[in-house]
């Protein structure tokens, strides 16, 4: 039986390599690390992230570092919505909870573009938050990666 080679996650990007660029940076996310995430960002990387903006690398650390201390128990999904050439469209949910036992599920869209080594330079995301009920919650894996067999947004309705 051979082995399967790896994939490579530069563009152009087909079905395939979209979708395990967009699982590769749920990982990453879901990691909490903003150190290892900002890898995943060219030095130069704009983001628009609600209604702030971030630059380079160091920017990106310091916001991620922010979202961490401030939004607990994170855990996301992301999934492919659309791909053409270096592009990437994402959707997205998260839960998290805030300091006093509050818990949301925040939703979004992001547009990606990447460089022709696969890193990304431009990083647009719109997001809303939805007060939920501890009851409501449906991301209950360990802290880090999403298991494989838990189910998508699409699967869980979102």
């Amino acid at each position: 039986m051979s082995e399967k080679a790896p994939v490579s996650l530069v563009p152009p990007f087909t079905r395939e390599t979209a979708i395990a660029k967009v699982r590769k940076a749920e990982d990453g996310w879901n990691s909490r690390d903003p150190e290892r995430v900002s890898l995943a960002y060219t030095p130069e990387s704009e983001w628009r992230n609600r209604s702030e903006f971030v630059h380079g690398r160091a920017e990106i650390v310091a916001f991620l570092t922010r979202k961490w201390q401030r939004e607990l128990e994170y855990r996301l999904i992301k999934e492919l919505w659309a791909f053409d050439g270096n592009r990437i469209g994402v959707r997205f949910a998260y839960e998290w909870h805030d300091d006093s036992g509050n818990w949301f599920r925040s939703y979004g869209n992001e547009n990606w573009l990447f460089d022709a080594e696969g890193i990304m330079e431009r990083r647009y995301a719109c997001i809303n938050d939805l007060p939920i009920r501890p009851e409501d919650r449906l991301f209950f894996w360990p802290q880090g990666r999403r298991p494989d067999d838990h189910p998508s947004l699409s699967d869980l309705g979102l």
